[in-house]
């Protein structure tokens, strides 16, 4: 059976044998937030620009919120003012510099966590500076604000050159150990590195996840491979609506209700 969320991204079928797809969701992606005088990566913002991008979309009449929140609210035809927020790694600035940020403007969020580095750092990012990634205590702080908590597999793998065992302990084992750790099932999967392939997204739908998130996944575009916009510190006002407009034009209609 599918999850609540898989069922509110699934299409419906309109005329008999056939579903149409419903218009691209537009999901921000966040990382780190916090100091970004070294960001090799660009995989930061500060509290001070996320401040400003989050006051763009209200002013725009939009609200960030959660990807399981907002594919349920496109399931009833209210998605139209909601765009999703995700931040993955589980850094533990999420806490200190982002929660703060997000409850100021009454937003929520996704946050894709390592159940197998709890407590450690971003080792996968040498060379480029270390950063705490949240303990179990912190995640469950988050959850307690309202937070969706999701999984990023156990340890921040590229699933697309992992062996089957070692898909299975990713994908699998980390959605059991999320749901210890929370109380609750974990709905939504994040893929590393965002690389994924057809192998990938059916395992991480069989492990019983309702939605995925990408990056730009090109013809596998679905509920288990959603496109995402990657947020940086230089995304001004300017840039930000660039990017929102440019991903409804690209990107193709994810299966849905309109």
């Amino acid at each position: 059976m599918p999850s609540s969320v898989e069922s509110a991204s699934l299409p419906r079928d309109r005329s008999p044998g056939r579903a149409r797809p419903g218009p691209v969701p537009w999901i921000a992606m966040y990382h780190s937030v916090g100091d970004c005088s070294d960001d090799p990566y660009r995989v930061t913002v500060t509290p001070a620009r996320l401040e400003r991008q989050l006051r763009w979309l209200r002013g725009r009449g939009l609200r960030g919120v959660s990807v399981a929140e907002l594919l349920t609210a496109r399931a009833r035809g209210e998605g139209r003012g909601l765009v999703g927020l995700t931040f993955d790694d589980g850094y533990a600035d999420f806490l200190t510099d982002a929660l703060p940020v997000l409850s100021r403007w009454e937003c929520t969020a996704t946050l894709f966590v390592l159940p197998g580095r709890l407590g450690g750092d971003n080792s996968w990012d040498r060379p480029g500076p270390c950063k705490p990634l949240l303990t179990a205590d912190a995640v469950r702080q988050a959850r307690r604000a309202g937070m969706e908590i999701g999984s990023h597999g156990l340890t921040h793998l590229d699933l697309t050159r992992a062996d089957d065992r070692t898909l299975t302990e990713e994908i699998s084992q980390s959605r059991a150990l999320l749901a210890e750790l929370t109380g609750s099932p974990a709905d939504g999967f994040c893929y590393p590195y965002g690389t994924v392939d057809q192998r990938v997204r059916d395992a991480v739908r069989a492990a019983g996840y309702g939605y995925a998130c990408a990056i730009d996944p090109g013809a596998l575009t679905g509920p288990y491979a959603l496109p995402r916009v990657h947020i940086g510190e230089n995304d001004t006002a300017a840039r930000l609506f660039l990017k929102y407009r440019l991903h409804r034009l690209r990107r193709r209609p994810v299966p849905g209700p309109r």
